[in-house]
């Protein structure tokens, strides 16, 4: 199955919309596919997804408990499903105290076992419930997680349980570094946790039509260290109106949303957005994107077809079997 942690040490590198977009592309290939939020903060994927009713209610049972063993109900209950078939686990207000909870219960479990806290499987808790307790892989086809970008108890426990990282990076300076710095952060990693992980491949996210975008996307593009199948071009609109949307890019086009001035006052609207060109082919480099972490990397079968129908115009066909985007009549 596949079993993806989107990260990136950056900030502003559309870790999260990545996360929605793939996860959502991965479904509409004909996956079931769940997505994880480990992201305690606000305008995560919890809210991007609009789900997680519950996440500021300290006493609602949630992914916390459930990892710490000390859960308040049956798992399948967290999960939710979101407008575009997609489950997931939101996010709570716990998880900004996972790592003090995490302490309480090596103390105690510790103290009772005699057990020196240095050899506390601390790392291997989220591992165990998915895939031990749960066996997620028994009802997905993909899980997918979007993880805080600390390097804490949290974001190991992701990457221990699924082993696998796509990379989401910024083309600028502040991007190239961490594109610099992304072989020793795995090794480190690796160290860290006894582990292999596998980098699937890095994203170039917000590219620009700069001299300094376009040097780092080819520096990105050119290299053998890693798998570079797109680049996402700088499409800040059409990333923005996800929120609004609470969805993904797809559901954006294909129900038109936009935000814009009316009566003085900021509002974002179904069926009001022009649909152009460039964003149609962002939307194919996501769907290229899904298709090459199913295939290449972990060799899954998929709907190679996705077809857009857009709310008043008609629909249209991308067919990554001949690399092309073709417009079909609407019914």
């Amino acid at each position: 199955m596949i079993t993806v942690v989107v990260y990136s040490e950056s900030g502003g590198t559309f870790k999260t919309t990545t996360t929605a977009n793939l996860a959502v592309a991965l479904k509409r290939m004909g996956l079931d596919v769940c997505v994880i939020d480990l992201d305690p903060q606000e305008g995560n994927l919890t809210s991007l997804f609009d789900v997680g009713s519950q996440r500021h209610d300290p006493e609602a049972d949630n992914l916390v408990k459930h990892i710490l063993e000390m859960p308040d109900g049956d798992f399948e209950d967290l999960i939710e499903t979101s407008s575009e078939g997609v489950d997931v686990v939101p996010s709570h207000d716990m998880l900004g105290d996972f790592t003090s909870n995490l302490e309480q219960k090596i103390s105690y479990e510790t103290g009772m076992q005699n057990m020196n806290r240095d050899d506390y499987p601390r790392f291997e808790l989220l591992h165990k419930l998915l895939w031990e307790k749960e066996s997620l892989h028994e009802s997905y086809d993909a899980v997918l997680i979007d993880p805080n970008a600390r390097a804490e108890d949290l974001l190991y426990n992701a990457i221990f349980g699924l082993r696998t990282l796509v990379a989401p990076v910024k083309p600028a300076g502040k991007g190239n570094l961490s594109l610099d710095g992304l072989e020793e952060l795995v090794e480190n990693m690796e160290n860290e946790l006894d582990i292999q992980i596998g980098l699937s491949c890095v994203v170039p996210a917000g590219v620009g039509q700069t001299n300094a975008h376009q040097q780092y996307q080819k520096q990105f593009e050119n290299t053998d260290a890693f798998d570079t199948p797109v680049a996402i071009g700088d499409r800040d609109s059409l990333m923005d109106a996800m929120w609004e949307a609470r969805g993904s890019a797809f559901k954006v086009i294909e129900e038109r949303w936009k935000t814009y001035e009316e009566d003085g006052e900021m509002v974002s609207k179904p069926g009001q957005r022009r649909i152009r060109e460039r964003e149609i082919e962002t939307l194919q480099k996501l769907y290229e994107l899904a298709g090459f972490v199913a295939t290449e990397t972990f060799d899954i079968e998929i709907d190679p077809e996705l077809v857009l129908d857009i709310e008043g115009k008609g629909t249209r066909t991308i067919d990554l079997r001949d690399d092309s985007e073709t417009e079909v009549p609407s019914a």
